[in-house]
């Protein structure tokens, strides 16, 4: 009997889009492809084209967000800044979903948000790091 194929875990990156500057919010997740899009499929929300703040585009924003969150294994956080909609994925796939949520911050333990401490399952000090994580814990 031919071997099953192993699925190749989905990873959604999550993190600030809306009031970051597009260089920044693009710059974090290019890197994280480069790191991880070997051994994973990356779920990039910057994949989409819409423009925040437009009536017509803001239901689909967060339902396409949200569909990324469902469809992903793991999920992957930027938590350089306080962000309602990285809270919201990261609040929705850590206590609806049960997903394992790594999270990399500049932030010092002491100055997070308790909702982020609760809610990440491992916050690391940076991309290379979560990414060493991710790789070590979740390759195949």
């Amino acid at each position: 009997m031919p071997k099953k194929k192993k699925k190749t875990l989905a990873i959604y990156l999550s993190g600030p889009i809306m009031d970051e500057h597009e260089g920044q919010a693009r710059e974090w997740r290019e890197a994280t492809k480069k790191m991880l899009g070997d051994a994973f499929e990356l779920l990039d929300p910057m994949r989409r084209k819409f423009v925040d703040r437009k009536v017509d585009s803001a239901n689909e924003i967060v339902e396409f967000d949200l569909q990324d969150v469902r469809d992903a294994d793991l999920i992957l956080v930027n938590y350089n800044k306080p962000s309602i909609g990285t809270s919201m994925e990261v609040f929705y796939a850590s206590h609806n979903l049960g997903k394992f949520v790594v999270a990399f911050s500049p932030f010092e333990f002491k100055d997070c948000s308790p909702w982020m401490a609760r809610y990440c399952t491992k916050i690391l000090p940076d991309l290379e790091s979560a990414a060493a994580y991710i790789r070590e814990n979740f390759g195949r």
